[in-house]
């Protein structure tokens, strides 16, 4: 996914805040689960799921600044009964040149909700969903 970084992502030093980079990772997981034909989001009701995070990380190497083109990788780093880590490395472009700016990791739950009470419980991800995710070798 490509992204040009908008000013309100800046701080006061002019780079990109360090909480937008896990905005750009959401972001590419959600193009990941539409360029496979669902949402992340699937509404509620009988059937519905939703991805609750339970580990977030996110390392910083370089600044990206306002309007500099970036690329955010997504690779599926493992895919349990019930759950999917993800792993981004998100590049500053400069012509040919990709610098790498922050690399992270999310690892999401699939939960359905109890009708009865309302609580989320973990879920086997939905065959329809799990048959089109592999788990792929590493970034870079």
């Amino acid at each position: 996914m490509r992204r040009s970084v908008i000013f309100r992502e800046t701080d006061a030093a002019g780079i990109m805040h360090f909480a937008n980079f896990f905005s750009w990772m959401e972001d590419a997981e959600h193009a990941f689960f539409r360029s496979l034909g669902f949402s992340i989001h699937s509404g509620k009701g009988a059937g519905a799921i939703g991805w609750p995070r339970v580990h977030a990380r996110c390392d910083y190497r370089a600044p990206l600044h306002f309007e500099e083109e970036a690329e955010v990788l997504l690779r599926v780093r493992e895919k349990r009964a019930k759950s999917l880590a993800y792993e981004f490395v998100i590049s500053k472009i400069e012509g040919e040149t990709r610098i790498e700016a922050a690399r992270g990791e999310l690892v999401a739950v699939c939960v359905a909700w109890d009708e009865s009470s309302g609580a989320m419980k973990a879920t086997p991800i939905p065959p329809e969903i799990a048959d089109k995710i592999e788990a792929a070798q590493p970034l870079l």
